[in-house]
């Protein structure tokens, strides 16, 4: 895990790049690595990288970044881990090429001039990749399936420049600060910034699972190599038996993880009392090797309650043999970090804190790596959502398709039902909305309603951003192709948004800000194709029960009782206080909305002049 950035002057007119704003752009990312820097140029200076290293894999000096090939074709600058990389040296070893390290990072040099761009379709792993091909005078980039390691890419026709973080491109001084409307609506609509959008208009995400081509002739469209969608929606053209579910289950995280545990450093474990990380830290002990600590926060606001982790964590950790770190935090101490966490956030996120805390613990036991349970709700239909959203295009489907049926029910319920509409407001959005399934699914993970923007952002931005962030299309595309059942719907509806954009995101910059890698074996492209066939006969609550039964030893069965939660803190009432008067009844959805003033006026608004949140929460 590291910073990567780099830049390419590709037009003859172009200007020569900036060597300082090379590195002011990598040391803008200095958390990101604190293990090493480094710095590489073309011949010609026409293209630069910077580098900054986080320790994993071979951390001796020799895999240093940026690295050459052995005959200077190629140079790489790359972020992540790539978990078959034994496979792949091994099959590369065989074919006559000599490794001079033990690194993934020189796998990929190989990789790529055995394959050139198809060397992506034999990874498994996250990683955002650079590689300069001198032959060719050309930049290729690349990104993993489900977008676990960020890459952002601007380019003003004649210069590309691209870097793991957006706050890092705009350090250099090179791109312009041109606010996106888009990006300021979509935080406001989701709680998070969609891709491919920024805060800025002129840099954009590279999609997740997609490759890009540079060279003199200009900037090629990205390229997918991989679809969510499609993946799933092979798998339901060939479902498998129902009974083979909890073999297949067993069978694929087992080997997820262990091919997650690739490491040439301790990997510990963030355990919470949910389903996902019990089971993840059962089958790492079901793998071998040392007793695995694990990291978990406890907060004395949740203590006697059923959103308190502390005890069902720990008798999971006595259940699988575990080193036991619970990490308490105060209010006292989250409110003096509170600066320092929106100074971190790339870009804004209503969630992300718990994240951060937990890395931050992890980083005082000196860990370095830690697995995560993120992704095994969305693949395993773990959410509400996967029950709410079908119920709902069933039951107000049809009624949606009436004209001005939308308009009609929120002015009644503003006439006849005022609280119910103050308590819940996106109740008005379901005539509006549920005719399709990018709008329920607006309408479920939404953080405010289209509708609702004008009064908090003013209705010039708020009709420009929503005309440039075209949700629905957006939404669409992540069940394009048709993923062939209402499970694979969602999953892919979960996965291409609120897992990439929100879950995964947070985990980037929160573990990246203390030097944490952070890992998800549930979020893992080879697994998801061996559990697609599954999917289309998912029962409720089947996913989760096959995965707490996946451990040689079962889970604790007090855990399995337990009501789910989510992986929360209370920010709800910690920020009451500052965010004002709360309202007559307390739900996570307003808490969320007076959270979110705090990250605008903290995050956004002091980056990019735009109005402040409204009261509207």
């Amino acid at each position: 895990m590291c910073g990567v950035n780099g830049v390419f002057a590709y037009a003859a007119a172009a200007p020569m790049p900036s060597a300082p704003e090379l590195l002011a752009v990598r040391d803008a990312m200095a958390a990101r690595g604190p293990d090493g820097f480094g710095v590489w140029w073309s011949e010609d200076r026409r293209c630069g990288f910077g580098h900054r290293r986080l320790a994993i894999i071979d951390p001796t000096d020799r895999a240093a970044q940026p690295m050459t090939s052995a005959d200077g074709r190629f140079a790489i600058s790359y972020n992540g881990e790539i978990y078959n990389f034994p496979e792949l040296k091994a099959r590369l070893e065989a074919s006559g090429v000599r490794f001079r390290t033990t690194s993934d990072t020189e796998a990929l040099l190989h990789l790529f001039a055995a394959e050139g761009a198809g060397m992506t379709r034999s990874l498994r792993g996250m990683y955002a990749l650079a590689i300069w091909d001198n032959q060719r005078r050309g930049l290729f980039l690349a990104r993993d399936p489900y977008g676990i390691k960020p890459l952002y890419v601007s380019d003003d026709g004649q210069t590309l420049r691209f870097a793991s973080q957006v706050k890092a491109l705009v350090a250099g001084g090179g791109v312009s600060t041109e606010p996106e409307s888009a990006g300021i609506v979509g935080f406001h609509l989701f709680g998070h910034v969609p891709e491919p959008f920024t805060l800025y208009r002129d840099i954009r995400a590279l999609p997740a699972g997609s490759s890009q081509w540079i060279d003199a002739a200009g900037a090629q469209a990205p390229k997918p190599f991989v679809s969510i969608p499609t993946i799933l929606a092979d798998g339901a053209a060939d479902p498998s038996p129902v009974a083979e579910l909890g073999d297949r289950v067993r069978a694929a995280v087992a080997d997820s993880v262990r091919a997650h545990r690739l490491a040439d450093v301790e990997i510990g474990a963030f355990l919470s009392a949910g389903i996902d990380s019990g089971a993840m830290l059962g089958l790492m002990r079901d793998g071998g090797g040392a007793a695995v600590r694990a990291i978990t926060l406890a907060f004395a606001e949740f203590e006697a309650t059923l959103e308190d982790e502390a005890p069902l964590a720990a008798e999971v950790a006595v259940t699988y043999g575990a080193g036991h770190h619970i990490r308490r935090v105060a209010r006292a101490e989250f409110e003096a970090e509170t600066p320092a966490i929106l100074a971190a956030m790339d870009q804004p996120s209503i969630d992300g804190v718990n994240t951060w805390f937990v890395a931050k613990a992890a980083k005082e036991a000196g860990l370095k790596v830690a697995l995560s349970g993120l992704g095994g709700d969305e693949l395993l239909a773990g959410y509400p959502s996967f029950v709410d959203l079908p119920r709902w295009r069933r039951r107000f489907g049809a009624l949606a398709g009436i004209p001005g049926a939308g308009p009609l029910s929120r002015g009644l319920l503003g006439a006849f039902a005022p609280d119910l509409l103050r308590e819940r407001p996106k109740a008005a959005g379901m005539l509006d909305f549920a005719g399709s399934w990018p709008g329920v699914y607006l309408l479920r993970r939404a953080l405010f309603l289209p509708h609702e923007l004008p009064a908090i952002l003013g209705a010039e931005l708020a009709r420009e951003g929503l005309r440039r962030l075209d949700v629905f299309r957006g939404l669409a595309s992540a069940i394009e192709p048709d993923p062939g059942s209402d499970v694979g719907r969602v999953c892919a509806l979960e996965s291409c948004n609120y897992l990439r954009s929100q879950l995964l995101r947070d985990a980037d910059w929160a573990g990246m800000a203390h030097g944490v890698e952070i890992r998800t074996p549930l979020a893992d492209i080879e697994l998801l194709r061996a559990l697609a066939p599954s999917l289309p006969g998912l029962r409720a609550g089947a996913g989760k029960a096959a995965l707490a039964a996946a451990p040689l030893v079962a889970l604790p069965a007090a855990l399995l009782a337990r009501a789910k939660t989510g992986f929360s803190v209370p920010t709800g009432d910690w920020m009451a206080e500052a965010a004002g008067p709360a309202p007559s009844r307390r739900s996570k959805g307003l808490e969320s909305r007076r959270w979110a003033r705090k990250v605008y006026v903290g995050c956004v608004a002091r980056r990019i002049p735009a109005p402040t949140l409204a009261t509207a929460a």
